[in-house]
C-alpha cells in the first residue's frame, strides 16, 4: 500500500509537467491560429478598399468597378471573408475545448469561405485577361491601353484576393486536421470479411 501511494507521489510532478506542456502547445496553437485568421482580414480590407476606389474618366469615357459585376461580387466575397475572419479570431483566442460541433461549424466556414474567395479571385482574373488581352474571336478589344490606370488597381486587388485564398487554403488544412483527428482510426480486423476474399494480415 505504501508502495503504490509513493508511486502516485512520484507520478504526480510528471503528469503536472505533461499537463503543463499540453496547455503551452494548445496555448502556441491558438495563437498561432488566431493570427492566420487575422492575417486575410486585413488583406480583404485593403483589397476591397483599392476595387472601391478602382474608377477612371478620360477622353475615352469613365469606368469604374461598379460597371462589371466581376468586380462586385469580389468586393462582397472580400467583405464577408474580412467580418468572417474577424469573427472567427475572436472565438479561436478564447481558450475553450474544441468540441466536435466547434470543429463541423470552423471546418465547414473554412470551405464555404476558400471557395468564395477563389471564385472571385479565378472570375476576376478572367475578366482582367480579356481586359488586357481582347478577343478576336468575339470582336472584343483589349481596354486597358484606354484605362491603364483602372486595370492596375484592379490586378491589385485581384492579386491580393489570390494571396487571400491561399491564407483560407490553411485554414482550411487546420481545420480539417483538427476535425478528423477527433475520431479515431478503426481497429484491424473490425471489418467483416463478408465476400470470402482473405486478405493477408502483416
Amino acid at each position: 500500500m505504501k508502495s503504490s501511494s509513493t508511486n502516485m507521489a512520484g507520478s504526480s510532478p510528471l503528469q503536472k509537467r505533461e499537463l503543463e506542456d499540453d496547455n503551452e502547445s494548445s496555448s502556441s496553437m491558438r495563437t498561432a491560429e488566431t493570427m492566420l485568421r487575422l492575417l486575410p482580414m486585413g488583406l480583404c480590407v485593403v483589397a476591397l478598399v483599392i476595387m472601391l476606389k478602382n474608377q477612371q474618366t478620360n477622353d475615352y469615357g469613365s469606368i469604374t468597378y461598379s460597371d462589371l459585376g466581376t468586380f462586385r461580387y469580389l468586393v462582397h466575397a472580400n467583405g464577408i471573408c474580412a467580418g468572417y475572419s474577424l469573427l472567427s479570431a475572436i472565438v479561436a483566442v478564447v481558450p475553450r475545448p474544441i468540441t466536435m460541433s466547434r470543429a463541423w461549424t470552423f471546418f465547414l466556414l473554412d470551405q464555404l469561405l476558400t471557395y468564395a474567395i477563389l471564385a472571385a479571385g479565378a472570375v476576376s482574373t478572367e475578366v482582367m485577361y480579356l481586359a488586357y488581352k481582347g478577343d478576336p474571336e468575339v470582336s472584343w478589344s483589349e481596354s486597358c491601353g484606354s484605362f491603364r490606370g483602372f486595370c492596375h488597381k484592379a490586378t491589385a486587388s485581384v492579386s491580393i484576393t489570390f494571396i487571400v485564398s491561399l491564407c483560407y487554403a490553411g485554414l482550411s488544412l487546420l481545420s480539417s486536421y483538427r476535425l478528423f483527428s477527433k475520431y479515431d482510426a478503426p481497429p484491424v480486423g473490425s471489418y467483416n470479411n463478408k465476400g470470402g476474399i482473405e486478405i493477408a494480415n502483416y
